[in-house]
């Protein structure tokens, strides 16, 4: 079958990579290179790095408004679309006889958007996956042709759900290009729009922990912001970012009579922080301008103390 890819960040490499060893990649689109890290440097998203070693053409252009003409020249069966960032107007979701067929990392309807991966994982959901769906105009609201499940574990971050579900995505891409190399007119299911929810895009602000949430809430939270923004709280004016914790309940019932956010106690394993109910023991801990680290080597070179506030 001829594919034609489009995609941007790591996410969409695995599927590429399956995708390339049983088909043609006719052609790949992807976002324009970007500026990144302290030394704002162009960086080329990974899905173009993969396409180069594998010879395929790339295009990354600003906008899809004008490329109907080269889409059509490659002929493709099927346009494969993994996390893009781009919106992909009618005229070319018209152009290939099999459709756009999308990966979208959840179990649609639940979790239409930007983050459906976050936001899995900060509602307590015990389970996720990646559904195949035929794009239409509508966000991620498309027919699926197939979705695959994977739980969500007590440990589990966006980061090790990322590579988790790309790996899944790749599986599910092939099984169903392979049902519509056999069978073309194979039918998507609708979604059920009653049962859609919403993954909003994450932004920064979310990111400050507020200690009056139960410590259950506090720490889906610091899971699903791993990697990207990570949860950050102050102590006496100093940021400090938390990349891991563990939820505590003292025997002792400190953590009822304790304000939020007050450290309750200290050990090498960490502060243990009063939360709206229950507690966090903070086990890995960055300042700004150092690297994270557990507890016991971080505070060799600052100091928490029972009694102390975190904002």
């Amino acid at each position: 079958m001829k594919v034609l890819f489009a995609g941007t960040p790591e996410f969409a490499v695995a599927p590429l990579k399956a995708l390339n060893k049983q088909h043609e990649i006719v052609a790949v689109f992807t976002q324009p290179d970007r500026k990144s890290g302290r030394g704002k440097k162009l960086t080329p998203p990974p899905v173009k790095l993969f396409a180069e070693s594998i010879g395929s053409p790339v295009h990354q252009p600003e906008s899809l408004r004008d490329q109907c003409d080269i889409i059509r020249s490659y002929d493709a069966d099927v346009m494969v679309v993994v996390a893009y960032g781009m919106l992909l107007p009618q005229s070319i979701l018209d152009i290939p006889p099999l459709g756009c067929i999308n990966i979208h990392a959840s179990l649609l309807p639940r979790w239409r958007g930007a983050a459906p991966i976050q936001r899995s994982i900060e509602a307590g959901d015990t389970a996720t996956g990646v559904s195949i769906m035929r794009m239409e105009l509508g966000l991620d609201t498309g027919p699926v042709f197939q979705i695959l499940e994977t739980p969500i574990t007590e440990h589990d971050t966006s980061a090790s759900l990322h590579n988790t579900l790309s790996e899944l995505g790749a599986q599910g891409i092939c099984e169903t290009l392979n049902t519509l190399a056999h069978n073309p007119e194979t039918i998507p299911h609708p979604q059920n729009d009653d049962l859609a929810t919403y993954a909003k895009k994450i932004n920064k602000q979310e990111a400050t922990v507020d200690w009056a949430q139960d410590a259950n809430a506090i720490h889906r939270k610091l899971r699903a912001f791993i990697p990207w923004p990570g949860c950050q709280t102050t102590h006496n004016g100093a940021r400090l970012r938390i990349w891991q914790a563990a939820i505590e309940v003292p025997e002792d019932g400190s953590a009822q009579h304790t304000p939020a956010g007050c450290i309750i106690d200290v050990s090498d394993q960490g502060p243990l922080i009063a939360c709206g109910e229950n507690a966090l023991r903070l086990e890995v801990l960055q300042r700004d301008g150092n690297r994270a680290m557990p507890f016991k080597d971080f505070r060799n070179g600052y100091k928490l103390q029972t009694g102390d506030l975190l904002a």
